[in-house]
């Protein structure tokens, strides 16, 4: 059925683009490379559909912004690809996660991170009881990890915790702490097995050089490139915000957006871990060290009530405004969404998208003399157990929309 906004001007871009951006979003292959798996965010997306999109869409040294980074997978591309990346998210959790995926450390910060993997971490024991542990193990911060299965790693990441006031820097403690949320999401969300103390010690060695592996190819990568391009800019804040901030107020403007906002009527759990049977535990932001403090809503521009969906539009598209406001006129803006309802939801984000100053671009097919509109859609990779359980829900389908500043 043609789309109900069809009497639009739609704007094009190449075939061979428009293939490739196809070919990175259809990639099914496990996410990897570079510093990717650090930290398993929800709903990320794959490195080639990003990959692709830079490569076609913008050139070397364009402001590439991603003003719903999660897990920073645009940032970590624009950077390899010698692009301006700037990142923003009201979640401090994305934000810490995306800077330690992107701060390099020296050699003499890398030996220390090995030192303290291969020596310190081993000798961790659960049977060690002291005053610091039981400080630093807030009922708050940890809850629902004192459950029989999580009880023993909770204990031994305190401990693991502990011992990162010995490293030198702020940065090497913070990749250690990239480190321990690794191992502690592996360990504990969505297990339904838990793992001995020996294997999560194992698994905290072999993250470590894993990570340092990643991290040593960014750093190759970054240095070929030159000193010009630097590390990325985060902004901890809604993207309703970023008019607000710098680079913005200098009057930096975006060449390319390349994003996956809050999904319509999915609510994803970016800020908890499920463990024990599904019971949340906020215990990311406890490892990492930064503040959580908001229900599911805040993350997802509104509640799991039937009557919300308003409460989303009405939030999406005060965002959308602000990032077509530091855009140039005619950039890109290229998304990966779902919806609960794609028949009635996706009719209204695209006319948020109109509302915000954008202009949808499509392939167009002629067959028959008949003019067709198509866009990409793919099957969600990667699905949690728990949600395999309920098969196939309209939810289990993302689209990309591209669409162009105007």
């Amino acid at each position: 059925m043609q789309p109900r906004y069809s009497h639009y001007k739609k704007e094009t871009i190449s075939a061979d683009s428009l293939n490739a951006i196809r070919i990175g979003a259809a990639n099914r292959s496990p996410i990897s490379g570079l510093t990717h798996c650090f930290y398993r965010y929800p709903a990320r997306f794959s490195p080639a559909f990003v990959a692709s999109a830079i490569e076609t869409l913008s050139q070397h040294g364009n402001v590439i912004l991603d003003p719903y980074m999660g897990g920073g997978t645009t940032i970590i591309e624009a950077m390899a690809r010698g692009r301006v990346a700037i990142g923003c998210d009201l979640n401090s959790l994305a934000v810490f996660v995306t800077s330690a995926k992107t701060t390099l450390l020296t050699e003499p910060e890398v030996l220390c991170v090995r030192r303290w993997a291969a020596e310190i971490v081993p000798l961790l024991s659960y049977h060690t009881v002291t005053e610091e542990v039981a400080e630093l193990v807030c009922p708050q911060r940890t809850r629902n990890l004192n459950l029989p299965r999580a009880r023993p790693v909770k204990k031994l990441i305190a401990q693991a915790l502990l011992t990162l006031t010995d490293l030198p820097s702020d940065q090497v403690r913070n990749f250690a702490r990239c480190i321990l949320l690794n191992v502690a999401q592996w360990a504990l969300n969505n297990r339904k097995v838990a793992p001995s103390l020996q294997q999560v010690r194992g698994r905290i060695v072999s993250a470590t050089e894993d990570m340092l592996s990643g991290l040593n190819s960014l750093s190759k990568i970054m240095a070929n490139l030159g000193k010009q391009h630097g590390a990325p800019k985060l902004i901890h804040a809604t993207a309703e915000n970023l008019p607000r901030h710098t680079p913005f107020t200098t009057g930096t403007k975006v060449d390319l957006v390349i994003t996956s906002p809050p999904y319509p009527g999915i609510h994803i759990l970016y800020h908890r871990w499920q463990v024990d049977g599904r019971k949340e535990t906020p215990a990311p932001y406890w490892i990492a060290d930064c503040f959580d403090g908001k229900g599911s809503s805040y993350y997802n521009f509104a509640d799991r009530k039937q009557d919300a969906e308003d409460d989303y539009f009405t939030e999406s598209l005060r965002t959308l405004k602000a990032v077509r406001s530091v855009m140039k006129d005619d950039a890109l803006m290229i998304q990966m969404i779902a919806f609960s309802k794609p028949r009635s939801q996706l009719l209204k984000y695209l006319r948020n998208m109109e509302l915000a100053g954008f202009q949808e671009v499509r392939e167009t097919e002629h067959e028959n003399r008949v003019t067709r509109f198509r866009r990409v859609w793919r099957a969600v990779p990667g699905r949690a157990w728990y949600a395999n359980l309920k098969g196939q829900t309209t939810s289990s389908r993302e689209v990309v929309l591209i669409h162009r500043a105007v």
